[in-house]
């Protein structure tokens, strides 16, 4: 707020002078400033180490499952058998020869005797179609304008689930294909076309009510035909010498946890291995110890002493967070107790106790390593290795596997007004009161200024008051001197 008059009467540098008078009332603002970029770094901080915590929790709350350890491999030695995983399947081979594949049924209406109808050819009469299929009936109106397409649209809105299909031949005629929509015996079906009675008018001869019916006889749909060129069967296989049958190709109950599926008929027996699948096991265990070694990066990163023996801070050595969270007691517990769960035993009573069993060791820094051939033979110990890391915990929270408590723990820090949310709410709450800090330095400041401004504004016109008078004595004083002659 500066004036470029004040100052003249007093002969004083008023801008010189208040401005620095500012800057020192300002002066606080340096160490709050330097206070809040250290509490937003370390903000910045703790959403890196909730991140990287997240990323803990979903390795280890899959390995706490049972589904994370009861993964199988399915092979087959023929590629006319496959199977697939629907639950959990016990490990196992199974021997399967297949016989016949399932089917739907398809029937073809054409004319009398089968033959195909001309295009577009209209029934001539009214009717019905009565499809009966899996202990159901359903009919379909048919009217005397009707054709083939119309037809075959009506049966495909009918809800009965029969496909309808008109098949045209090169020589310009059609016949309808009805075919159920699902294999099996269970979906066979029958297909009956019947006229609409005739009724004999009042008044009308009996020569002309046979005309009638005569003409009715002859109708394209009294002369409609039915014939079923594939029956509905089921799939045969013989799975350990045993005769089984589906109404698909897939067969879903067979074997708990699986379902195999046939697509060709075969000479001989096909050999449907299921295995665990100990790769997968092996990954979510190396993912495991990947990311808790991130997170215990971060946190040792973090956590690093950055001063001398004087205790200064090495400005070079924190550009890039480094002992950012320096001191401070919350991380620092979070880093013992992430390295107590790693050398906890778990409730397991077998062979593998601890993550050292299976070859995996802490290393200094707290930095997890793998061996890979102990792993290795630990992965053939599957009840044990699943007993390591997913044993429940009891009603009292004890006994657990490592990623049982992993993840009780993790859970903790990240639940909603847990442990992160608790820490970063303080720090947010502090830099508000850092920033408010601010401010009240800044408005003291451009209070002293306008203050100053006033104050050497009034000083200005007292001088130049001062200075008026003194002009004027002088002139009384050297009028008194030099009086006119």
């Amino acid at each position: 707020m500066g004036v470029s008059s004040v100052g003249i009467g007093s002969g004083l540098e008023v801008e010189k002078i208040v401005s620095q008078m500012v800057e020192l009332e300002k002066s606080p603002l340096k160490a709050l400033q330097t206070k809040a970029t250290s509490i937003q770094t370390q903000i910045s901080a703790y959403g890196e180490i909730k991140s990287l915590t997240s990323s803990l929790n979903d390795i280890v709350s899959k390995m706490s499952r049972d589904s994370g350890w009861n993964s199988v491999n399915i092979t087959s030695s023929n590629t006319a058998v496959s199977g697939a995983m629907t639950g959990i399947a016990a490990t196992g081979s199974f021997n399967i020869s297949v016989s016949q594949l399932a089917r739907s049924q398809t029937t073809m209406v054409g004319g009398a005797g089968g033959i195909a109808l001309p295009k577009d050819q209209s029934m001539g009469a009214g009717g019905n179609l009565k499809l009966e299929i899996g202990g159901k009936s359903f009919d379909v109106e048919i009217g005397a304008g009707d054709n083939l397409t119309k037809i075959a649209a009506k049966v495909n809105g009918s809800g009965a689930g029969i496909q309808a299909t008109v098949v045209a031949n090169a020589d310009g005629t059609e016949r309808l294909m009805l075919r159920s929509k699902e294999t099996g015996t269970p979906h066979a079906f029958t297909a009956t076309v019947t006229t609409t009675p005739l009724t004999q008018n009042p008044g009308e001869t009996a020569a002309d009510f046979a005309a009638r019916q005569a003409e009715l006889a002859d109708s394209t749909l009294a002369k409609l035909s039915m014939s079923e060129a594939q029956s509905a069967l089921n799939a045969k296989v013989k799975m350990n010498g045993v005769d089984i049958e589906s109404a698909s190709n897939t067969f879903t109950d067979t074997i708990p946890g699986m379902s195999f599926t046939v697509s060709a008929i075969t000479t001989g027996d096909a050999l449907l291995t299921v295995k665990s699948d100990t790769e997968s096991i092996k990954k979510n265990i190396q993912d495991f110890v990947e990311a808790y070694n991130k997170l215990n990066d971060l946190l040792s990163k973090s956590t690093k002493n950055v001063r001398d023996l004087n205790g200064k801070v090495d400005a070079k050595a924190t550009e890039d967070g480094t002992g950012v969270l320096q001191g401070d007691s919350a991380t620092v517990s979070l880093q013992n107790a992430l390295r107590t769960l790693t050398m906890g035993t778990s409730g397991s009573k077998g062979s593998l106790r601890r993550l050292s069993d299976i070859g995996i060791q802490m290393q200094q820094g707290g930095k997890l390593t793998v061996d890979d051939t102990k792993l290795t033979k630990g992965l053939a110990k599957g009840e044990d290795l699943k007993a390591l890391f997913a044993n429940k915990a009891d009603s009292q929270g004890s006994g657990g596997g490592i990623a049982v408590n992993f993840k009780s723990f993790t859970d903790k820090l990240l639940a909603y007004e847990g442990t992160f949310d608790n820490k970063t709410g303080s720090m947010d709450k502090t830099l508000k009161r850092n920033q408010q800090e601010q401010d009240k330095v800044n408005t003291r400041a451009n209070n002293l200024q306008i203050r100053l401004y006033k104050q050497y504004s009034a000083l200005d016109s007292q001088m130049a008051s001062i200075s008026g008078l003194n002009s004027y004595v002088s002139q009384m004083v050297s009028a008194m001197n030099n009086p006119k002659k």
